[in-house]
């Protein structure tokens, strides 16, 4: 049953790959809309900008029509009450992951109760992906074309 509203999906998306992907397509599903919320920290210096990773989860994304795409900075769930959002939305692909996950809900539950975590877990096949490994795949010339959607890859290699 799809839940009325919005629901943020947050991230670095350092690049956004076929997980994050698969979470977003999953989500819209769920909810009337799914910003995207990329994640600008002024002391991280990543792969791209925080103007480009936006870029680029727009060129991927263009297929969902209940999705858009904003930077943010600052506390998530503040942004979150701001814009009105019902839910934030986090993918879950190994047990690691859940431990960190699970502390950030209840934190943000705390400051904002009226925000609710939904957990995702990704698909299978999607699993072992991670922006991290991208990365270090692309930093040694691997074959990331498994791993991202098309635009990404061409960002990345016209770097």
């Amino acid at each position: 049953m799809k839940q009325k509203g919005l629901a943020l999906y947050p991230g670095s998306f350092d690049p956004f790959t076929y997980g994050h992907q698969d979470i977003l397509e999953r989500a819209c599903q769920l909810f009337d809309h799914v910003e995207v919320t990329v994640a600008q920290n002024s002391e991280k210096h990543g792969f791209f900008s925080t103007e480009e990773r936006k870029q680029l989860v727009e060129a991927c994304t263009g297929h969902l029509n209940n999705v858009s795409v904003a930077v943010f900075e600052g506390l998530l769930v503040d942004y979150a009450k701001a814009q009105g959002a019902i839910a934030l939305v986090r993918g879950l692909r190994q047990v690691s992951d859940f431990d960190y996950e699970f502390r950030m809900a209840f934190a943000n539950r705390r400051l904002a109760p009226e925000v609710e975590t939904v957990f995702l877990m990704t698909s299978e096949e999607h699993a072992l992906i991670s922006a991290s490994i991208v990365r270090e795949i692309y930093r040694y010339d691997g074959d990331i074309s498994t791993f991202v959607p098309p635009a990404v890859q061409e960002a990345m290699a016209a770097r």
